[in-house]
């Protein structure tokens, strides 16, 4: 069964929705027959590539909200984070473009596959949200995709091109086509899709009815009848 998961490294939500995600699938029976994939979503592209401008900020004028208001949601989102295990600081965090991080996200599950995009996925959310790094700027994209278990100059090389540009943008164009206008989104065995970070018992009911309905139980009919068995057969 595989679990598409379109997210953004800027996204708190998409942070959040992964960890539920991941607590779902601790306790799945078949959770070694899941396969997550990771897939590119840019909340704004338009963002600057070496951002020195504070979220909350930013934040005020997308919403005409005064920064002590912005700063109040914010709160309500770090100590909702705290209680899945997080820490967020969103005081902190810079509005950044994220194209970048994505590019890296696809070299890492086409040179490593799923596992190592997940590592990479875990490392550029690390950056952001817990050091409150500028997940833009090269320098730190790369110490966290060498951290993550990436050849140090693939890395490098992706990072001086336009490499994956195609399958970000493409990803992108799949959200769209899904419907998904904001993230985080998750579709299962491309039959479900879940959006936002949904609690952890919604994720573990899709998981569930996904599962059972890709594999049916055999449906047995008719009563007992006359047949063969390593004993011998019945006359």
């Amino acid at each position: 069964m595989q679990i598409e998961v379109w997210s953004d490294v800027v996204c708190p939500w998409c942070f959040v929705g992964k960890r539920r995600l991941e607590g779902a699938l601790a306790d799945f029976a078949h959770r070694d027959d899941v396969e997550v994939v990771y897939r590119s979503f840019e909340l704004d592209p338009s963002a600057p590539q070496h951002g020195h401008e504070l979220t909350s900020v930013v934040l005020t004028r997308k919403l005409g909200r005064s920064v002590e208001e912005v700063r109040a949601m914010q709160q309500q989102l770090i100590d909702l984070g705290a209680s899945e295990g997080l820490e967020l600081r969103l005081h902190d965090n810079v509005h950044t473009n994220t194209v970048d991080a994505h590019r890296l996200l696809h070299l890492a599950l086409e040179t490593g596959g799923p596992g190592l995009q997940r590592e990479l996925a875990e490392a550029l959310f690390a950056a952001y949200f817990t050091r409150a790094e500028d997940v833009g700027d090269h320098a730190v994209l790369t110490a966290a995709a060498v951290d993550a278990g990436l050849d140090p100059e693939r890395v490098a090389a992706v990072l001086a091109s336009d490499e994956y540009a195609g399958a970000v943008a493409s990803d992108v164009a799949q959200a769209r086509a899904y419907g998904a206008t904001g993230v985080p989104f998750f579709v299962v065995d491309q039959k479900y899709g879940v959006s936002g970070a949904q609690p952890t018992e919604v994720f573990a009911q899709v998981l569930a009815q996904a599962w059972t309905e890709s594999r049916p139980a055999l449906q047995t009919v008719g009563g007992d009848a006359d047949a063969c068995g390593p004993d011998g057969c019945a006359i």
